[in-house]
């Protein structure tokens, strides 16, 4: 029985869970697929409150990370991107009254040029009251389509700029539109960030890498309870590495667990298919042409433990 026990506390450990989820907009109908109206937003608080979660700072979810330990299955942190002024206007308020920590990332050209739609740095600075404060690139570019000085000399100048205006350093950084390679995430990592955080399905947990991860959107129309069945496949990716230069995915070479004799995969516009796994070696001849710039190939034993790779031409 001991063992029993100690075997069960094993598996609940390496299997601990949380989840980061991302918005953009509040209460603004001109842009429903990045909007999340004011009565869901509620609605989800209250399911998080009255189901046993605890929303926490993403810098608590970091250092456990850091340190190699569980992260809490019920834990969730919020990050909101862009800096919308939808969120100073209306998200806000609600994050203040059931007194949620946020992360926010600061789009830093659109607050300094003054784009109507963000945030000014004041409004910034009184939202740091309430959450953490961090970056989101200066220009908001693709920065797989940019050389390593062009990414370097983009997040310089909006990590200088940042803290100038707030008096602060961003704890952390996430990549425009998602999208993000390793030459990205290596130039990004020249800075003194704690993490970076990506937009793909999945979750953290003890073996998640602190500049890599995982967030959910919230945005449009979702069903949360689903969103919270994301969990992330520990797989080590051989290929593809990028977004093949002829256009034509020829093979997907993943190790998985041993355990896992069939999976499933993933690609954009081809949608599932079931795959043989051998040895805890995934390897299958595809030879199939992207039909988007921006796809992702994706494994799962169930569709909703996942691991995935994004391809940008």
């Amino acid at each position: 029985m001991k063992y029993f026990l100690l075997l069960c506390l094993s598996y609940l450990y390496l299997s601990a869970d949380a989840h980061v989820f991302v918005y953009h907009r509040f209460g603004d109908d001109r842009h429903q697929s990045t909007n999340t109206t004011l009565k869901k937003l509620e609605k989800e608080f209250i399911y998080f409150k009255e189901h046993g979660y605890k929303v926490v700072p993403m810098m608590d979810i970091v250092n456990k990370v850091k340190n190699k330990e569980e992260v809490p299955s019920n834990w969730v942190a919020f990050n909101i991107d862009d800096s919308y002024k939808s969120f100073y206007e209306n998200g806000l308020p609600l994050f203040k009254k059931f007194n949620y920590p946020f992360t926010l990332f600061v789009y830093v050209e659109a607050t300094e040029k003054k784009y109507s739609d963000f945030m000014t740095w004041e409004q910034i600075k009184e939202a740091s009251k309430y959450g953490e404060i961090s970056l989101h690139s200066y220009a908001h570019k693709h920065l797989t389509h940019l050389s390593n000085n062009e990414i370097f000399e983009d997040t310089k100048k909006s990590y200088n700029m940042f803290v100038d205006k707030l008096g602060f350093k961003p704890l952390g950084y996430v990549y425009p539109y998602g999208e993000y390679d390793q030459r990205v995430k290596e130039e990004i990592k020249k800075f003194d960030f704690k993490y970076i955080a990506n937009q793909s399905s999945g979750s953290v947990n003890l073996k998640s890498d602190v500049f890599d991860l995982n967030r959910v959107a919230l945005v449009g129309k979702v069903n949360l309870k689903q969103k919270l069945k994301y969990k992330t496949l520990d797989a080590t990716w051989i290929e593809p590495k990028q977004y093949p230069k002829d256009g034509i995915l020829k093979r997907v070479k993943v190790k998985v667990n041993p355990k896992f004799k069939n999976i499933k995969l993933y690609l954009s516009g081809y949608g599932w298919q079931d795959i043989k796994v051998k040895d805890g070696i995934i390897d299958v001849n595809l030879n199939k042409r992207l039909k988007l710039n921006r796809s992702r190939v994706a494994i799962s034993p169930d569709y909703y433990t996942i691991s995935s790779k994004l391809l940008i031409k």
